[in-house]
């Protein structure tokens, strides 16, 4: 449970991150092209991440009901 709770507040963390990184480069994308390239793919890396949390999230729930 412990664990659960760790990757949760990680990927809530990490969610935070990622809006945050989504709107930088959309605010960036009128005044500076380059800025706005390096938000978004920054973005995408921590998309990334969270989409392995949320597999690592799926298989502890899986555990836990068995």
């Amino acid at each position: 449970m412990k664990n659960t709770k760790k990757i949760l507040d990680k990927q809530s963390m990490l969610l935070a991150r990622y809006k945050t990184l989504v709107e930088q480069a959309y605010n960036f994308r009128q005044t500076d092209s380059a800025l706005s390239d390096i938000s978004e793919f920054n973005a995408i890396k921590l998309l990334h991440k969270i989409n392995k949390q949320k597999y690592l999230i799926r298989d502890f729930k899986l555990l836990q009901q068995n």
